[in-house]
């Protein structure tokens, strides 16, 4: 060995022996010690992990995206785009919906029932559609640039709600019973989460219910107090999310179970209905719900009692697969339509004898909204490709969420300027006004932005995707404490080998 390479080994040796070995002591004592609720282990362990990972591993490799098969529409698929949903939009006054009826009109809600727009991912066993990822979202989309009280009135059930949680979760009563109900729109659904003090923190969620038995038959005595809450007005079919208690052990041995969901039917004695909210002047179905030791059986928890706590990890799987496809999609439509009229608009509106769209400033923003529209629509497709191919992409969904919301606000803004006068005066012909109101509430809902990016983008992200961190936690928690060390010792001489 020559004295170079002496001297390098030594310095090594030294630095791991003064270094290392403290660090990753001290690592490994912090790591056994950190608290993580029950919520963050399920949070960490629900969905998949595809490329997300070669993105945030900051080498991807993107023959793995190129190699996947672009999402293809069915023949059924394309003739409910061409026929149902031109139809629908057909029927749709955007400008009188907002200034006059303050809802859908009859025949528009009578015409999605009777087409089957809220069973859009029901298989088709039970009635609904048995829509693929990419035509759910092709059917979001195409409502979006028609009419956003539409298209949120159709996403809703067929993302987040009842529907996608029986199909994943339900029993076999429970499917039979209200999947072919929810297709033919016999029943509306809704959704309850967010409470007064539970926002993006939904796990603080004050809810309750305590099992107990009336009558001979088990059962639960639930109180919650929920807002925000999406087609809730006009709900026949009601979900709740709450912490469930079994002070008795009638479930059996534990007390606190966690975080459950049930299915209640809003004529139950003791539901109450709030005063319908006002979001933006958008006027879709959005409102309170609450009740106060509401009786329903046991049976009614989604899945039944084998669920009984598993509610957190039920709606982080969910979640994501809603995140991929209905903001996203409304967002992709907003920006086409605003591209197009922008597009219309700057060639016919003239100022100094030269139409505008010859001043570099708003060549400058067309550039952007038609650059940022086709990489939104890009990536929609891309994550289409992987709900089809059966991934449920947690962090990707994040992702895909965030970055489709902001920008389509940027989009927005820019579609405001190069309209001007034109986009601020409230009218039938202002066709970015209810665009321009409603991307807030895009920006607000399914995980407020600022939370998303934070702890789903960059702190369950960084853990999911890295290939040694979430394994480091778990091995660092073993029970045994030598072979907890053992393990997170040698995963961490890999993790400083990779960086």
């Amino acid at each position: 060995m020559s004295i170079y390479d002496q001297l390098v080994h030594s310095f090594y040796k030294g630095l791991v022996h003064t270094v290392m070995l403290p660090l990753r002591n001290q690592a490994f004592e912090s790591t056994r010690k950190a608290k993580i609720s029950d919520t963050e282990k399920e949070a960490l362990g629900s969905g998949s992990v595809g490329f997300e990972q070669e993105i945030l591993g900051g080498h991807p490799d993107w023959r793995k995206l190129m190699d996947m098969p672009p999402p293809e529409l069915s023949e059924s698929e394309r003739m409910f785009l061409d026929g149902p949903v031109e139809q629908l939009c057909a029927m749709l006054n955007d400008w009188e919906i907002r200034s006059e009826l303050k809802d859908l009109p009859p025949d528009a809600w009578a015409f999605m029932k009777e087409h089957g727009f809220f069973g859009m991912i029901i298989p088709t066993e039970y009635g609904g559609l048995g829509f693929s990822a990419r035509a759910h979202s092709e059917v979001v989309l195409k409502l979006a640039s028609r009419c956003t009280t539409a298209c949120v009135t159709a996403m809703v059930p067929n993302s987040l709600g009842p529907a996608e949680l029986l199909i994943r979760y339900g029993t076999d009563a429970q499917k039979n019973y209200y999947l072919p109900r929810l297709a033919k729109g016999l029943e509306i659904p809704s959704f309850a989460l967010t409470e007064p003090d539970a926002g993006s923190d939904a796990g603080s969620m004050t809810s309750k219910g305590v099992v107990c038995e009336r009558d001979g038959k088990l059962g639960i005595l639930l109180t919650w107090d929920k807002r925000y809450i999406t087609l809730s007005p006009i709900t026949t079919l009601l979900g709740i999310a709450f912490k469930l208690h079994d002070p008795e052990g009638l479930l059996g041995d534990k007390k606190d179970l966690g975080i459950t969901l049930a299915l209640i039917p809003a004529e139950t004695p003791g539901v109450h209905i709030g005063r319908r909210h006002n979001p933006l002047g958008i006027p879709f179905m959005n409102g309170p719900t609450s009740g106060e030791n509401v009786w329903i059986p046991v049976e009614q928890i989604i899945g039944g009692k084998e669920y009984a706590g598993q509610g957190w990890r039920m709606l982080m799987e969910c979640l994501s697969v809603g995140r991929c496809i209905s903001l996203p999609a409304l967002s992709v439509g907003s920006a086409k339509l605003i591209a197009r009229m922008t597009g219309a608009y700057s060639r016919v509106r003239k100022q100094f004898k030269v139409s505008i769209s010859q001043f570099e400033g708003v060549e400058e923003m067309l550039a952007r909204i038609a650059g940022m529209t086709y990489m939104m629509d890009a990536a929609r497709i891309a994550t289409l490709q992987m709900l089809d191919r059966g991934e449920h992409p947690t962090i990707l969904s994040a992702i895909l969420k965030y970055h489709m919301t902001e920008c389509g606000r940027k989009i927005v803004n820019d579609g405001m300027d190069i309209l001007g006068g034109k986009a601020i005066c409230e009218g039938p012909g202002n066709l970015i006004s209810p665009l321009y109101h409603g991307i807030p509430i895009g920006i607000t809902v399914e995980g407020a932005n600022i939370l998303t990016r934070n702890m789903i983008i960059f702190g369950q992200g960084s853990v999911r995707s890295h290939p040694y961190l979430l394994q480091e936690i778990e091995a660092a928690r073993l029970e045994n404490k030598d072979e907890a060390r053992r393990k997170f010792s040698d995963l961490m001489a890999r993790h400083v080998r990779h960086s």
